[in-house]
């Protein structure tokens, strides 16, 4: 007894795939540019709520920051 062959691939909409391409780089564009303020907020801010909560995270576990 044979079967039939079974379709391996799904047919999908040749638009879908752009569309989810610029909505992944747009993503990964603002998470980039969101860690990257954030890294200068607790950086280079230095009396900021964010550098404190930094400076102070680093003595509460011991690491070296002066």
């Amino acid at each position: 007894m044979s079967s039939p062959a079974l379709p391996t691939t799904h047919a999908r909409p040749a638009e879908a795939e752009p569309v989810l391409r610029l909505r992944t780089i747009t993503l990964t564009a603002f998470v980039v540019a969101l860690a990257l303020l954030t890294l200068y907020a607790v950086f280079f801010g230095q009396y900021t709520f964010l550098h404190e909560l930094a400076h102070d995270g680093r003595h509460l576990f011991g690491a070296p920051c002066h």
